[in-house]
């Protein structure tokens, strides 16, 4: 198996990363990492592939952290990040003068409740994603063909591409009659 193969071990899972663009569908960044690396670090990484100014920057639960907002706030000051506080999220110390963006997330879940916060803050558009990697699941199938760490990094930059050729494609330009 070794001299087949290069390695006796079983093959590890891959993480695939993706910025999305909310108003067009189309991915706008991509990083694959291996399974053990935290989602959160990833963001610095993917707002470095973006050239356009971001609004928002919308995650799970995983990114409610404050290197994350860092990151955000760093390559584009006026960014809203929105990801939902942990169930136990209790407010900073600067709250009741000046609140961070967190704090008033933790403030609207606490006055209106979990789910109108997701409704308000734009929070459900993060469903996007979800649908883009069920479109790349569908198109491209569900795992790597390639074994290299290089080789897997260019094949999802294909994926990337060929998916954003077949979005564009595939949408209708409409347009307004009078």
């Amino acid at each position: 198996m070794i001299e087949k193969h290069g390695t006796k071990r079983r093959r590890s899972w891959r993480a695939l990363h993706i910025g999305l663009d909310a108003a067009s569908g189309r991915i706008v960044a991509a990083t694959l990492t291996d399974r053990g690396v935290d989602d959160a670090s990833q963001v610095a990484p993917l707002l470095d592939q973006i050239s356009q100014p971001v609004a928002s920057v919308t995650g799970d639960g995983a990114y409610d952290r404050t290197g994350v907002c860092a990151s955000v706030h760093e390559r584009h000051p006026d960014a809203a990040v929105v990801a939902p506080p942990r169930r136990d999220a209790v407010l900073s110390d600067t709250a009741t003068t000046s609140p961070t963006q967190r704090d008033r997330h933790i403030q609207t879940i606490t006055e209106t409740g979990r789910m109108a916060w997701q409704r308000t803050s734009g929070y459900n558009k993060r469903a996007g994603v979800e649908s883009q990697v069920a479109r790349w699941k569908g198109v491209l199938g569900d795992t790597l063909r390639f074994h290299s760490d290089q080789a897997q990094a260019t094949e999802v930059i294909v994926g990337v591409a060929v998916l954003k050729r077949m979005l564009d494609l595939g949408r209708p330009n409409s347009v307004r009659v009078a």
